[in-house]
């Protein structure tokens, strides 16, 4: 086994860690760490020979601007509560699915003949479940925490797979906080909305 661990692969487990940890927690620092580990993702997955997850942390940071504002701004200026959990809706799950379908087949089709990538395919499902997955965390949709278990499940081999042992194993945690992100999100719910000063503490 070669395991040769870098510092951005290092500071990627720290800040990866750090920002699932706070999205559990529902506290909106989440997302400048989670755009800091963005950028250690991208120069490791360029090493790593893994273009659409490098693409994909670019598009997370978009996202992430996004979701920092939505979680800032809440329920809106007129009611000062924070930005509540809530169920996916019937029409958002199909425009999910529609988007997760059209975005694996489309990066599947691209990463096959212009790169030199060795897992087409199974780059291009995790790149389209992360994303619906993060477009459904910057919403607070309860079942965006089931696109990341998801995602996990086929990140942990896929990472194994290309040495990234450091990698693999922080998305061992990453499904563990995503479980725990899970249930607290669901009690959350279950107990109807929260303050807005709830998401800064």
């Amino acid at each position: 086994m070669n395991w040769n661990l870098s510092w951005t692969e290092a500071l990627g487990f720290a800040t990866g860690a750090l920002c699932v940890w706070l999205v559990a927690r529902q506290h909106i620092a989440n997302w400048p760490v989670g755009i800091a580990n963005n950028v250690f993702f991208i120069v490791l997955f360029l090493q790593a020979g893994l273009y659409a997850d490098a693409g994909l942390q670019v598009v997370f940071i978009a996202l992430a601007a996004y979701g920092w504002w939505t979680w800032a701004r809440g329920a809106g200026p007129a009611t000062g509560d924070a930005l509540p959990v809530r169920r996916t809706t019937g029409v958002e799950w199909a425009w999910l699915a529609a988007a997760g379908v059209l975005g694996t087949a489309a990066l599947t089709l691209l990463l096959d003949r212009a790169t030199d990538s060795t897992v087409p395919f199974w780059d291009a499902l995790t790149t389209a479940l992360s994303l619906t997955a993060t477009y459904g965390q910057c919403r607070k949709l309860l079942e965006s925490w089931w696109l990341w278990i998801a995602a996990d499940l086929v990140y942990i081999p896929l990472y194994a797979y290309k040495g990234l042992y450091l990698t693999s194993l922080l998305y061992v945690g990453f499904l563990a906080l995503c479980v725990a992100g899970l249930l607290g999100w669901r009690r959350t719910l279950a107990a109807g909305p929260r303050p807005a000063t709830a998401v800064t503490a």
